[in-house]
C-alpha cells in the first residue's frame, strides 16, 4: 500500500518565548514492512541539531529555534510504501535487549486490576494466542472516547474508568504484558485515515510484545488488530512519553497552546 503523509502540529504562545528545543522521532522505521519514498521534517524558523539512531532503531533529530517567537509549525509530509506482516517487526536493527522492556514507568505500572489480567496470557493454550487475546481484552476493557483522558493518564487510570484513546489502550497492553512476563513497548506511528477522509486529530499509538521464537509483534487494542499495511511506524519507547513523535521545551514564561492535524491517505500505486 502507498500511503501519504501530511502530519501539522503548531504551537502558540500567549506571550513570546526566548527559544524552543525540541528532538524529533518522525522518520519511519527501517524494517521490511516499509519503505520511504519521500519524507519531509521542517519546523518553522528551525535549525537543524545533531541526529542520531537510538539503541531501539529509531532516528532521533534534534532542533532549536531563536526566539522571540510566537507561534511553532512542525510540519511532516511524505511518501511510505507499506506492506502487510502481521504485525510482525520483521528486519529491524535495534541494540537494545528485549528484556530491558520489562521495566515498569509510572505511566505503566501494574496495579492489582492490570495483574489479574495477566491470567489472559498466562493460561493462554500459547503466548501468542494470550497476547492476541489480551489485545481483545484490552479493546473491551477501555472504550474508546476521545477527552475523557489526559497526557499523563496512568495504564491504571484508563482501566479503572473504563474509557480513553489509543494512548491508554497501548499503556494498558504493556503494563499487563510486563506484569505477566513479556517485554512489551508503546510505538509511536500513524494510521490511514478513516473512510470518510476526515483527518485525524493526532498521531496513532500501540504496543509491541516480544513473543519467544518470533519476535516482536505489533497489537492494536484501539483496532482489535496488528498493524498492517494501514500502518506506518515511527518510533518506540518505555511508555507514550518515552517513545513521544515530539518532545522539548520552550524557555519562557508564556502559556503554550497545541493543536495538531494528521492526514494518511492511500494513494496510487
Amino acid at each position: 500500500m502507498l500511503l501519504s503523509v501530511d502530519h501539522v502540529t503548531r504551537y502558540r504562545y500567549d506571550r513570546p518565548v526566548r527559544g524552543v528545543v525540541q528532538s524529533h522521532r518522525l522518520m519511519p522505521s527501517k524494517f521490511d514492512g516499509q519503505k520511504v519514498l519521500e519524507w519531509s521534517v521542517t519546523m518553522t524558523g528551525g535549525t537543524l541539531g545533531s541526529a542520531f539512531r537510538d539503541g531501539a532503531g529509531d532516528w532521533v533529530q534534534g532542533w532549536t529555534v531563536a526566539g522571540p517567537v510566537d507561534e511553532i509549525e512542525v510540519h511532516v509530509s511524505g511518501r511510505v510504501q507499506t506492506t502487510d506482516l502481521a504485525g510482525v517487526l520483521r528486519g529491524h536493527k535495534e541494540l537494545v535487549p528485549p528484556e530491558a522492556y520489562l521495566r515498569d514507568t509510572e505511566a505503566t505500572f501494574a496495579d492489582a486490576a492490570l495483574t489479574e489480567m495477566a491470567q489472559i496470557i498466562l493460561t493462554a493454550d500459547s503466548v501468542l494466542s494470550g497476547c492476541h487475546n489480551l489485545c481483545d481484552a484490552i479493546s473491551d476493557a477501555i472504550a474508546y472516547k476521545p477527552g475523557t483522558t489526559r497526557a499523563r493518564t496512568t495504564a491504571a487510570e484508563a482501566l479503572a474508568q473504563g474509557e480513553g484513546v489509543c494512548q491508554d489502550h497501548a499503556q494498558a497492553l504493556i503494563a499487563v504484558a510486563r506484569a505477566a512476563g513479556i517485554p512489551a513497548r508503546y510505538v509511536s506511528g500513524y494510521l490511514q485515515s478513516g473512510q470518510d477522509g476526515v483527518d485525524h486529530e493526532a498521531a496513532h499509538a500501540w504496543g509491541e510484545l516480544h513473543v519467544s521464537g518470533i519476535g516482536w509483534i505489533g497489537f492494536d487494542p484501539a483496532n482489535r488488530c496488528c498493524p498492517d499495511a494501514r500502518y506506518i511506524r515511527l518510533g518506540s519507547g518505555l511508555d507514550a512519553q518515552d517513545a513521544a513523535p515530539i518532545r522539548g521545551i520552550s524557555r519562557g514564561s508564556g502559556s503554550e497552546i497545541l493543536s495538531v492535524t494528521v492526514a494518511v491517505q492511500t494513494q496510487e500505486q
